[in-house]
Formats: C-alpha cells, structure tokens, sequence
C-alpha cells in the first residue's frame, strides 16, 4: 500500500557530524587575545634587554665604575619624573603607562642604540678614510646616532598611541610619554658615560674637580639633563597633535609624528655635533638653540595644560545639567587649586581614603570630559556610549563622599564671567565653544539623566579598575 501525500512530515534529517564544526583558531592568535601573556611578554622581553644592557655596560665600565655611575645617574632621574608629572597633572597618566616608558628607554631602546651605535661606527672606519678614528666618531655621533636613538625612543610613544589610545588626548599626553621615556634613556646611558669617566680617572690618578668625572657630571646631570627629554618630547609632540586630528585626515595624521621625529633628530644631530666645536661652539648651541627650544615647549605644555582645565569647564556642565554633577563642580573640576583643597577637605574628615576617593571621583570626571571633547572634535571614542556610561557609574559611587568636597572647595574659586569656553588661543585669548558635532555612526548626543533608583551599571570592573 501505498503512503498517502497527506502523511504527516518526517523530522527532517540530523545535520552531517561536519556542521557543527568550528575552525581551530591558531594557537598565537588564541595567546595574542590573552592580555596577561601579551603583558608578561612584554615585560619579559624588557626585562632580558635590561640584562643584556646591565652585562655591556658593566663590561665597558667595570663593577666599581659602574656603581659609581648608577649612583650619580639616577640623581637627576626624581626631578625629572616629578616635572613630567607636575606637567601630566590635570589628567594624569597610569603609572602602568609611564612605568613602562622609562623601561623601554632604559632597556630596549638603549640597547638597539648600544648595538646600532657600534656597528655604525665600525662601518663607517672600514669603509671611509678618516684621518683619524675620532673624526669617525664624531660624524657617527652626529649623523647616525641622532637617527637610531630617537627612532628607538619613538616606538615607545608608537607602542602607546597605537594600544592605550584612551590616553592621548592632547599635546601634554605626548610630550610626557616621551619626556618619561627619554628620562629613561639618559639615564642609562649617563651610567655608560660616567662609569667610563671614572675608570679613565683610575687608570691615569685623577680625582677631585678637574676630574673627567667631575667634567662629565657637570655636562651631563647638571648643566643638561633635559637634552634627551627635550629631543623626544618632540616625537611626543607630533604624536599629541596627531591625536586631536579627524580620522578622515590620515595623511596628517602620518605626517606630523613623521616630521616631528625628523625634528627631533634634527635637534639630537645638532647638540651631538656641538661637541666638536669646541667650548665656544658649544656653549653657543647651548644658548642660542638649546635654551630657546625648551623654553618654547615649556610655555606650549603650559598652555597646552591650561587648555585642558577649559575643556573640562566646558564639557562637565552637560552633565550638572543632567544631574549627574552639582552646579560648582564643573567650575571646582576646572581648577587644580579646587581640586587639591577637595582633596585636603576629605582627608581632614574621613581620612586618607576619603582623599582617595576624591581622587578618583576628579580623574573620572576629567575622563568624561575628554570623552566628550573627543566626540566634539570628530574623534569620538568607538565606544563612546558603554564608556560614558562606566565613567557616570564611577562617579555614582563616589558622589557622596566627593560632592561635598568639591563643593566647599568651589569657594576659592574665581567666578568666571561670560558663557563657557572650550579652549584658548596660544596668545591666551578664548576661544568660544563650537557648536556639537554629530556622528552619526555614534549617535552621541545629549548625556543620560540621573537615574532615581540604585544608579547604573552594574559593571564587571571593579571601582577604580579601569580610568
């Protein structure tokens, strides 16, 4: 007998055992994915080029020449960290960030110029007829080591654009990098130096104040240890500008790290060469270049820093109005000495992690206030709304202790007159806030209001686990 039509539908066949099937994924890709192994490699590798340089450098200097150079090269290293950071103070960096900065120069970008440096020099013996091996090292010193080790500095600044992104906003975040980073090689390599001059003072009795030793600390600490800061906080300026750069202008957004780091050798080719001029050349270089350069990026980081408090005047009040913040924090937010009386405040009563608190609850909202400028300015985070959210989250948490701080603190403020700015001029006069930018691949817009209940969230960070 034949089945009828009408019978009912038969389960369809099982799928082949192939369908289910997902493609392995390749085991470096898996371990790529993986931020622990990426972090402990990266400190791996740092850490084996820190052997490497601390065997070379013992080599040369010898264990005692060496102990003395470590003890008079880390003398200017404080001072220079603390005036990065004093520099990095509206909105300061991670110490994760800076931390691995001077590890790089110290270690890696050291070493590639150890090594680059010695085979550009006896290259150049080998293949050019000097009438004497110190001409040799000097073109060497003037024409090729400005090259590697400036390269060798910028792929630090490169490393952190590239992968901490939420942290260049601006030209102070780019000179701080690579002011921190450069630290770190000085550092180094004035070890190199030092320790070299003291066992050349061994070998021939010299000792005192017309020491080479003495000489070379006079040179090198005391009347120049901004010179390796102030060539890379070049690169590091290029890579400021090219943050506050629209995506849609790639080609810009090349060029200025490029030139940029072309100045900086430049700048690094001109100091080295000095040095074969003799003490007049030298100390012209030094007065008439040097002094000036560092003297204009001071003022710019200056006025860069004070640009950033306007930024923040004029983007946290979309948010008061929301309800997020009280109506004297945008202003209290704005000012560095509001911010520490804030501070003072919550240490005198609820103690150190009251301060703590205050601490956070400010590098939150300076974070939300950069978001949105970023947005403003047609470089929006592709995060924007989740990481809005976080950071209003952040600052739920905190407002309770924070608030009140803020707003006694508000008191020493100056009250501004006129309506907000969102920046200034580099001859200091305002600039009026532009009108907000939409995009539309964002949808970015006016801030969520306060929620009455609980507060947003919940969020699978921990409080004051990610800025």
């Amino acid at each position: 007998m034949h089945e009828s039509a009408t019978a009912p539908h038969q389960q369809p066949p099982p799928p082949p055992a192939f369908a289910h099937y997902k493609p392995r994924r390749a085991l470096w890709d898996t371990l790529w994915d993986n931020k622990a192994v990426r972090v402990g490699g990266l400190f791996l590798l740092l850490a084996l080029c820190g052997l490497i340089i601390l065997a070379l450098v013992r080599e040369q200097t010898g264990t005692e020449g060496f102990l003395v150079g470590l003890g008079l090269a880390v003398l200017p290293v404080p001072l220079l960290i603390a005036a990065f950071r004093w520099m990095d103070r509206v909105d300061p960096k991670p110490w994760r960030n800076l931390i691995f900065a001077f590890a790089w120069g110290a270690c890696a970008a050291t070493l590639v110029a150890l090594l680059a440096n010695g085979i550009a020099t006896k290259w150049l013996v080998t293949t050019i007829d000097f009438s004497e091996r110190g001409d040799a090292s000097s073109v060497g010193a003037t024409f090729v080591a400005p090259v590697v080790e400036e390269s060798g500095k910028a792929a630090a600044v490169l490393l952190l654009y590239l992968f901490r992104r939420r942290d260049f906003n601006g030209i102070v975040d780019g000179v701080v990098v690579a002011g921190v980073t450069a630290t770190g090689f000085a550092f180094t390599e004035n070890i190199l130096y030092l320790g070299n001059a003291f066992a050349s003072d061994q070998s021939f009795g010299y000792s005192g104040l017309h020491s080479t030793t003495a000489a070379t600390f006079f040179i090198r600490v005391l009347m120049s240890p901004f010179a390796h800061p102030l060539f890379t906080a070049m690169t590091g300026l290029g890579f400021g500008l090219a943050a506050t750069l629209a995506p849609r202008r790639r080609v810009l957004r090349v060029l200025v790290p490029v030139i940029a780091l072309l100045t900086a050798m430049l700048l690094h080719g001109l100091w080295n060469g000095s040095a074969s001029l003799g003490g007049l050349g030298f100390l012209a270089v030094y007065a008439l270049f040097m002094v000036p350069v560092f003297a204009l990026l001071t003022w710019l980081t200056i006025w860069s820093r004070q640009n950033e408090l306007r930024i923040i005047q004029a983007h946290l009040p979309a948010y008061q109005a929301a309800g997020w913040l009280t109506p004297p924090e945008p202003l209290a937010l704005s000012s560095m000495r509001a911010r520490g009386i804030a501070r003072d405040v919550a240490r005198r009563t609820g103690g150190p992690a009251a301060a703590r608190t205050v601490a956070e609850y400010i590098s939150f909202a300076t974070s939300l206030a950069f978001l949105r400028h970023r947005a403003h300015r047609g470089t929006p985070d592709p995060n924007f709304t989740a990481r809005e959210q976080e950071l209003l989250h952040h600052l739920w948490q905190r407002k309770t202790t924070a608030q009140p701080a803020l707003a006694q603190a508000t008191a020493v403020v100056p009250q501004p007159f006129g309506g907000p700015m969102v920046g200034a001029t580099p001859f200091g006069g305002p600039m009026p806030m532009p009108m907000p930018m939409p995009i539309p691949a964002q949808g970015w817009g006016a801030p969520p209001a306060m929620p009455q209940g609980p507060g947003p969230g919940p969020w699978p960070q921990a409080p004051g686990q990610q800025r």
